[in-house]
């Protein structure tokens, strides 16, 4: 019987594959980067569909050509009006496009037999939107990855400057917030899980704002390191030099790597070494730590109640406990940053090796560069979120600290020190360590110490929520 119902259930998805339909409803996505978070991945579209991929494919292209056409050596003389008639192919790059692209690959369109051949496609879709005169210089000496190695960085670059930079920001924006409002409140600290020297909310949290905001500069710097080759086959310009050896062929390479927004690298093989890449991957795989490392933390404060999370009367917490209000977004954003820095760790182990001088086994893990961005940006959002319900439970950090005099050892022992006690620690150890006092008790042991009474006074006037030091104050060195 279950065997049947599973055939019933499974059957319209069968009968739509086989009449060749696509369903676009999330509900029959395979991954839930385009399923489930279709709303919150949808920006990355832009960049990281294959229709992307393809657009900036024709980019390539044709300022490779228009390039070619500035070269006294090469028969192409392009006018003003076609130089402007070139480009608006790749600007005006839409739906149709895509799906002509896609159909020469897979079909053949026209006189053409199907390419199997995403790259081909891609040169016989030109000859179809330019004049007669440029088809033998479209792709001219030029092999696949002299063009995806420079499109797929146009799609990282774009993601990463209008995407992700910008959602890891609104990240440290809030977490700022949370600095400045927080930054004298006191809270109990814990080291190694246990009760440790006062701190207060907001330099916690304006440690990790200035973490973030120092990573956000190496990715910064990272995305403008980005690098493209156009230099053939073998990385030799072999085919350009034998067709046309008058050519500066590097200079050329160099000038269209330039024009579309990328350092030139001189010495390749056929493909471009992905060093650049694995390094911003490297780059925002800590900044993901980070990021992790700040949900758990949200979470253990708010497991033990230093911190709370306003109510969304809209939102169930749970589906048989109805007191609940779980903190899901911390814990989806360090699972979706989990998963993003397992890809992200792959994709630059895989970049980087090639066997000889050229294998294809990079070429379709670069199809999931679009995966990694995904969850890194639902972790960043999700984040985000969680950040902007939170906010610290000032009465509970203090009777936390109220509960853990104890704490104070530290500063008693380094005030007698100062007056010459030798043995002040060990004093304190006797009296404090494993052990859960009162004030009452902390201040009957200072009045059997033989001290002058203005250090007495001194010791006694010490309380656990003013025994922050500079913390407030260290706000102030976010960066």
């Amino acid at each position: 019987m279950h065997i049947v119902i599973e055939k019933i259930r499974l059957d319209p998805f069968l009968r739509a594959q086989n009449k060749g339909e696509i369903m676009d409803d999330p509900l029959f996505a395979i991954s839930a980067i385009d399923g489930r978070y279709a709303v919150e991945t949808f920006p990355l579209r832009k960049y990281m569909g294959e229709a992307a991929l393809m657009r900036e494919r024709v980019q390539v292209e044709i300022e490779y050509l228009i390039s070619l056409s500035e070269e006294e050596e090469i028969s192409l003389e392009l006018s003003k009006e076609e130089v402007k008639a070139l480009r608006e192919v790749y600007v005006d790059f839409g739906e149709t496009d895509a799906e002509m692209v896609k159909e020469i690959e897979k079909k053949g369109y026209k006189g053409y037999k199907a390419t199997n051949h995403d790259v081909k496609a891609i040169e016989y879709f030109l000859r179809e939107k330019t004049p007669e005169k440029i088809h033998p210089w479209i792709h001219f000496g030029l092999t696949s990855e002299d063009v995806t190695n420079i499109a797929y960085r146009i799609l990282v670059q774009g993601s990463m400057e209008e995407i992700l930079i910008p959602a890891i920001n609104a990240v440290k924006d809030e977490i700022e917030k949370l600095a400045q409002g927080g930054r004298d409140t006191p809270m109990l600290s814990l080291t190694h899980g246990q009760p440790a020297t006062p701190t207060t909310f907001g330099k916690e949290m304006a440690i990790y704002a200035s973490r973030l905001g120092q990573m956000q500069k190496k990715i910064e710097h990272s995305t403008g390191e980005l690098v493209g080759k156009m230099s053939g086959a073998s990385g030799n310009y072999a085919a350009q030099v034998v067709a046309v050896p008058g050519v500066d062929w590097p200079g050329v390479s160099k000038k269209v790597v330039g024009k579309l927004g990328f350092k030139h690298i001189p010495l390749t093989t056929q493909i471009n070494p992905g060093d650049d890449l694995a390094i911003l991957f490297s780059m925002v795989q800590i900044a993901n730590q980070i990021i992790i490392d700040l949900n758990r933390d949200m979470w253990m404060y708010i497991s033990n109640k230093q911190i709370t999370l306003r109510k969304n009367e809209s939102e169930t917490g749970s589906s048989t406990m109805p007191h609940k209000v779980n903190p899901i977004e911390f814990e989806n954003a360090e699972g979706n940053l989990g998963k993003a820095n397992s890809d992200l760790k792959f994709l630059s182990e895989s970049v980087t090796v090639s066997r000889l001088q050229r294998d294809l086994i990079s070429s379709t893990v670069k199809r999931n560069i679009g995966s990694a961005f995904a969850h890194c940006l639902l972790g960043y959002c999700k984040t985000k979120d969680g950040l902007a319900k939170i906010e610290p439970d000032e009465k509970k950090m203090i009777e936390s600290l109220s509960e853990n005099v104890e704490i104070l050892g530290e500063a008693y022992q380094t005030i007698l020190r100062r007056e010459g006690y030798q043995d002040a620690y060990e004093i304190l150890k006797s009296e404090t360590r494993g052990k859960n006092i009162t004030m009452e008790e902390l201040h009957r042991m200072v009045d059997r110490l033989e001290i002058e009474e203005v250090v007495r006074a001194e010791l006694k006037d010490l309380v656990p929520q003013k025994y922050f030091g500079l913390a407030n104050e260290l706000v102030d060195e976010i960066r």
